[in-house]
């Protein structure tokens, strides 16, 4: 893997040349031109510092004095109230060593920001989503820098695989467990787990105690293999990665490459598996290096005029975990050693599997995954809560960007109905009971759930309205949904939507391999509808700069809906019934 090692470092130069100049004397960043800055920004630039260090053991990048710039940086990530931001600047700081009389940038701070350095790393808030890392990180730095006797990691890596056992029955993180307080449901199995467990193994891998790391190591790899085992599935033959919830664009690249090198590394993964997951690390590089790399100029672009990311993703902040994942990347590779060589044999045969997340006496939530090689339908379906954000990441319907896909940021019941009763919007997204997979006729697969009491786009179960069933139907190229809605009083249906969203991959950052829609677009056709709805005309939001996804632009919606109230009685079932049989091809055909 020399090559590969070679060409992320000089992706990694690249990156932090092109964004340090950002960075003022004072340790502030100044934005990209139309964002906003985060108080975490300081926090990941001297973790991407720290990685170079890691890499290279150069203190210097042309004009650039690193400890000098680390130690600007934490002085200014000092100001600021930010968890995420104070972790990876604890992490960053550790990577310049555990001595504290050979770190660079520590003998660089000030006595003050020293103090209040340490003052910060032992106040610790106790968290029930990602923000856990963050403590194991601060942890781990306290002890190691020698700033406390007391090393609390293992206290702590034993409360997230807790809580991880209490909030899924299959192992993986909830990223927004149940609370009765604010009604939240639970259940939100996103990308963050991954981001967890990358986190976590690398603040193991620099504490001072290689004692607590050999420890502590069979534990997190219990947890941490449930995800390793689900990536052949979700990375699709293209090399896109996670793609179902909030945080995916170039992270659903990112945490999976690690996740995978560092699997590698600690010999996680099987003599027989190398070359698979070599050919998928292959294949998650070579997406993330084409759709959003700036070769030309040389850094990242996750945001521009046909492209949007979360919020929490300024520009700077992914510029910074991209340089700081590649030399990360880089100096794992030159560990394993070996070479990207040997491609397995690629499967020909159309598959569906229902990955369990959690199932309870409550709720049921899964990831269905669809792949029939034979034309690149590659969808995955989550049924898992969306943390309550109001937006589509996390709805029901088949994701596989390029083809089917959601605005950033925007709620749009994109390919599934929604049903507004009342005072609230119901969606059959989120949460499952009675969840079945099985062949059906002509060998189709077929999944099935019910929700025993509907749910708003809000993620608020409303008991006591009706309840609806969900089947879905994969045969070939052709994906049918069947929705069963019955109520259990007399309302009034104010009115039943249902939005396709008309989305391509972006012009220019785009691999040629990667699907699009063709002249036949979606094939939709409506096969049962008792909601007597009617197709509206296309609505052009293609100068709409809010209308973009994680991959590219938004130009038209075409809607389905109800326009005029329907009553709706006790008893009698209610269905709607759609089927896709999208016209799949290659962008550069």
């Amino acid at each position: 893997m020399h090559n590969f090692a070679e060409q992320c470092m000089d992706m990694a130069r690249s990156i932090l040349s092109h964004n340090l100049e950002a960075i003022h004397e004072d340790g502030s960043i100044e934005p990209v031109p139309g964002e906003n800055p985060r108080s975490d920004e300081t926090g990941h630039a001297i973790l991407a510092l720290g990685e170079f260090y890691r890499a290279t053991h150069e203190t210097t990048l042309g004009k650039f004095n690193l400890p000098k710039i680390v130690a600007a940086c934490l002085t200014a990530q000092m100001a600021q109230e930010s968890e995420n931001g104070l972790a990876h600047a604890a992490l960053g700081l550790l990577s310049f060593g555990p001595s504290k009389e050979r770190n660079a940038p520590w003998n660089a701070l000030s006595v003050e920001t020293r103090e209040k350095f340490d003052k910060r790393l032992l106040v610790r808030n106790d968290y029930n989503d990602h923000r856990q890392a963050f403590n194991i990180g601060k942890a781990v730095t306290r002890f190691s820098l020698g700033l406390s006797k007391k090393d609390e990691t293992t206290k702590l890596i034993d409360r997230f695989v807790e809580r991880i056992a209490a909030n899924s029955s299959g192992g993986f993180c909830d990223d927004s467990p149940k609370d009765l307080a604010t009604g939240k449901i639970g259940g939100c199995f996103d990308v963050f787990g991954i981001l967890q467990y990358v986190f976590i193994r690398q603040s193991l891998q620099l504490h001072s105690n290689v004692h607590v790391r050999e420890r502590k190591l069979p534990t997190l790899r219990t947890y941490a293999e449930k995800y390793l085992k689900l990536i052949p599935d979700v990375v699709r033959s293209d090399g896109l990665g996670w793609c179902v919830g909030a945080g995916t664009g170039a992270y659903g690249q990112m945490h999976l490459i690690s996740l995978i090198l560092q699997s590698m590394r600690d010999g996680w993964i099987s003599a027989d598996k190398m070359p698979l997951y070599k050919d998928i690390l292959r294949k998650l590089f070579l997406f993330f290096f084409v759709t959003y790399l700036d070769q030309e100029q040389g850094f990242l672009v996750i945001r521009d005029n046909e492209r949007s990311a979360d919020e929490m993703h300024t520009s700077r902040i992914a510029n910074f975990d991209a340089a700081r994942y590649l030399c990360q990347w880089s100096r794992l590779a030159k560990i394993v050693g070996g070479s990207l060589d040997g491609t397995p044999a690629q499967a020909t045969r159309a598959t569906c599997k229902t990955i369990l997340l959690d199932k309870s006496a409550r709720k049921e939530q899964a990831l269905i995954i669809y792949d029939n090689p034979a034309n690149s339908l590659h969808v995955q379906i989550p049924i898992i809560s969306g943390g309550a954000r109001g937006d589509s990441d996390s709805l029901a319907f088949p994701h596989m960007p390029g083809i089917f896909d959601a605005p950033v940021g925007k709620y749009v019941p994109a390919f599934i109905p929604e049903w507004t009763i009342g005072d609230n919007v119901f969606t059959p997204s989120f949460y499952a009971k009675s969840l079945t997979t099985r062949i059906g006729l002509r060998n189709a697969f077929n999944v099935s759930y019910e929700q025993p009491d509907l749910i708003t786009k809000d993620e608020k179960i409303v008991p006591g309205v009706g309840t609806v069933r969900v089947e879905w139907e994969f045969l070939g190229g052709k994906i049918t949904a069947k929705y069963t809605l019955r109520v259990k009083l007399p309302v009034v249906l104010k009115g039943m939507r249902l939005v396709m969203p008309i989305a391509a991959c972006h012009s220019r950052y785009h691999l040629g391999s990667s699907p699009r829609l063709g002249e036949n677009s979606f094939g939709c056709t409506i096969g049962k509808d008792d909601f007597q709805g009617e197709w509206l005309n296309y609505e052009d939001v293609s100068q709409d700069a809010t209308q973009c996804t994680r991959y590219g632009k938004v130009y038209y919606y075409q809607t389905f809906t109800r326009v005029h109230p329907q009553n709706l009685r006790p008893g009698q079932q209610y269905h709607f019934e759609i089927s896709f049989e999208p016209d799949i091809v290659p962008i550069e055909s």
